[in-house]
């Protein structure tokens, strides 16, 4: 197997790891939290069970299947780009694997669910009132370190 196939597969491996522990612990979350309701894990952090049926930091109410769309159609560029592209760094289909793999299951939520299962409360952070999901930490964990990376690793072109 050459190099390209080892990272694509790299990519899927964690795009579906990353799915997979999300769609797992959304499950829990919405067979054992009411929604509307909190657990205090400790006095930092609640799982605090809601429902999105916007986008991101809950903008757009009851625009769900815009934000689906744009996200599917975002995940096939991501996707494409990673299958046709040239001079593709292995940290991006790292990072990518973690981004497709938290947005793949955010668009399953809003499949399944009909809104985006959200749980984690950070308290006592001021002005920060967000409650977010696994998904959303995947991406996170996928966006920061590209963004490092991208800075650091790649040449810049000089004009």
């Amino acid at each position: 197997m050459n190099t390209r196939m080892r990272n694509i597969s790299l990519y899927g491996g964690i795009a579906f790891v990353a799915l997979f522990l999300s769609q797992l612990i959304g499950y829990w979350v919405n067979s054992s939290i009411e929604i509307n309701s909190s657990m205090e894990i400790n006095s930092f952090i609640h799982f605090t069970h809601i429902r999105n049926y916007g986008g991101i930091f809950g903008m757009g109410q009851g625009m769900g299947w815009l934000f689906g769309l744009i996200s599917i159609t975002l995940l096939i560029a991501v996707s494409a780009y990673l299958w046709i592209g040239k001079n593709i760094y292995r940290y991006e289909y790292i990072c990518f694997g973690f981004i497709v793999g938290g947005g793949a299951s955010n668009i399953l939520d809003r499949l399944v669910y009909g809104s985006v299962i959200d749980f984690i409360d950070i308290q006592h952070i001021p002005y920060w009132n967000y409650i977010f999901n696994t998904a959303d930490v995947m991406v996170h964990v996928g966006i920061w370190p590209m963004l490092l990376f991208s800075f650091l690793f790649n040449p810049s072109e000089k004009a």
